[in-house]
């Protein structure tokens, strides 16, 4: 495999209270392509989770009085801070998380997108006028709801999107005037150290953002502590669940896996279909959890669209993810390529047929199709976080419906048909957080509603929808008798 040229080895502090602390242990991050060190990362202890706590629950006696304009001002500079080392960010991330340039500039920019959008809504924090005299007994009555910010939140983001995913936790929360303790993934803690850099820079007070590496044992501390009122943990169903049943009173939202499913009816465009299927299938080596990863096609063009599935499927380019001609770079573990690769083989000695791909070369795993396959086979009832999709054929669209539904998951499915009157029919009875028309599972536009189902978590992410997760309604009550 060829060497990734990256940028000299540095060594990098974490924020707590304002301050850029360098202690506790030292430990390395590299890059998953080539296993090259790329920085050593100061991981905090117990003693900087407790000082972090406390830190937020001191900052929020200030940002809970903030104004609007003061907060939209703050979140438009944390934007501006961004564009200015767009590059710095991108090469970040493809070094840390592996992923391919150009994926990696499209993260920056949707994360300019995110802190601009939560900027706008930090003005649109709404209550509404209550009229209370519907009774004799309570003429002269009326009241006022407002959301208040519910106090210090914790946040815990995954390796996949270690930025943008990380602003759509820290950007709600500085639109409605909370604080945090967040903790980054293992594997990718630079971008959001360097998002800590662009945040303090913006001028929000010292203590609001503490983002902090810890070790597991050491980050359970923010699940169980009741001065954090919240919660907000993307990641894996198993310890997502966990974390639900430790946190006590808190609030908890959960954003956690899928095994995404597509239908493609024979009215569809097919060329269309399978061009995003490719796209939302092999997309950062399907490291998302709205990745394309179950494609069942009406019988009577199935045929033809894995035709043209495997002729877009053919032209990924696999490799250095800092080149810019990469497609489709390395799982973020070699572990991870090993487990999805035995999946495939799993499947293929249980009957299916491998279409392309299969094969891995260290944590690069080729662009994989299979068909053939059966329901309870890992690579459809199970999340595979690969680039590997299966493709089957249907003869009734609501049976191909009930077998979307035939899964733990629910986060999202893609629709591709003409017929609106399926459409609605599927959005009825898809059990899942959102139905995409016309397009794969895998679209996201960072303002909307994000989450899902069963064991695919709930609560919703989406600047307006975090920001009423993130705050709690408040009654006052007029007697003007």
């Amino acid at each position: 495999m060829a060497q990734m040229t990256v940028t000299p080895v540095t060594t990098q502090g974490f924020l707590v209270d304002g301050k850029w602390m360098e202690e506790g242990d030292l430990v390395e991050v590299r890059a998953p392509y080539d296993g090259s060190v790329i920085a050593r990362v100061f991981q905090g202890r117990r003693e900087h989770a407790e000082a972090a706590i406390a830190a937020a629950v001191k900052a929020f006696g200030t940002t809970r009085r903030l104004p609007a304009f003061e907060r939209q001002r703050v979140l438009r500079r944390v934007a501006e801070n961004i564009t200015e080392r767009k590059e710095e960010f991108a090469r970040t991330l493809a070094q840390e998380a592996g992923k391919p340039i150009k994926a990696a500039r499209t993260e920056v920019g949707r994360a300019i997108f995110t802190f601009n959008v939560a900027a706008e809504e930090s003005t649109r924090i709404y209550g509404e006028y209550l009229p209370l005299d519907w009774q004799e007994s309570t003429a002269g009555r009326w009241g006022i709801v407002r959301r208040f910010p519910l106090g210090p939140i914790a946040g815990i983001t995954p390796f996949n999107f270690p930025l943008n995913l990380v602003g759509h936790k820290v950007a709600p929360a500085i639109a409605c005037g909370c604080t945090m303790v967040l903790k980054p993934a293992p594997q990718t803690p630079l971008s959001a150290l360097l998002l800590a850099e662009a945040v303090q820079q913006a001028g929000w007070p010292d203590g609001a953002l503490n983002v902090i590496p810890l070790s597991n044992e050491d980050a359970s501390l923010l699940v169980t502590d009741e001065r954090l009122k919240l919660i907000s943990f993307t990641g894996s169903a198993a310890v997502g669940w966990d974390i639900k049943r430790r946190a006590g009173k808190k609030k908890v939202i959960l954003e956690l896996g899928g095994n995404a499913g597509v239908i493609v009816h024979s009215d569809a465009d097919l060329a269309y279909a399978a061009d995003r299927c490719v796209a939302g299938g092999f997309a950062y080596a399907g490291q998302t959890c709205i990745s394309v990863q179950r494609i069942l096609v009406e019988r009577s063009v199935c045929g033809r669209f894995t035709e043209l599935l495997l002729a877009g499927v053919k032209k990924l380019q696999a490799g250095d993810p800092l080149q810019e001609s990469t497609d489709l770079g390395p799982l973020i573990r070699e572990s991870d390529a090993v487990r999805a690769s035995d999946w495939v083989q799993e499947a293929v000695r249980s009957g299916a047929r491998l279409l392309c791909g299969g094969r891995r070369n260290g944590p690069v795993l080729e662009p994989t199709v299979l068909t053939g396959t059966r329901p309870e086979m890992k690579v459809n009832c199970q999340e595979i976080f690969a680039p590997v999709v299966t493709v089957e054929p249907y003869d009734d669209f609501h049976e191909a419906c009930r077998q979307i539904n035939n899964s733990p998951y629910g986060l999202q499915t893609g629709i591709f048909t003409r017929d609106a009157k399926l459409l609605f029919n599927a959005y009825e009875e898809l059990e899942v957080g959102a139905v995409i028309g016309g397009d794969v599972p895998t679209f996201r536009i960072d303002h909307m509603p994000y989450g899902g189902i069963k064991d695919s978590g709930f609560g919703r992410e989406g600047l307006r929808y975090a920001i009423e997760e993130m705050t709690e309604p408040k009654l006052l009550v007029m007697n003007l008798r």
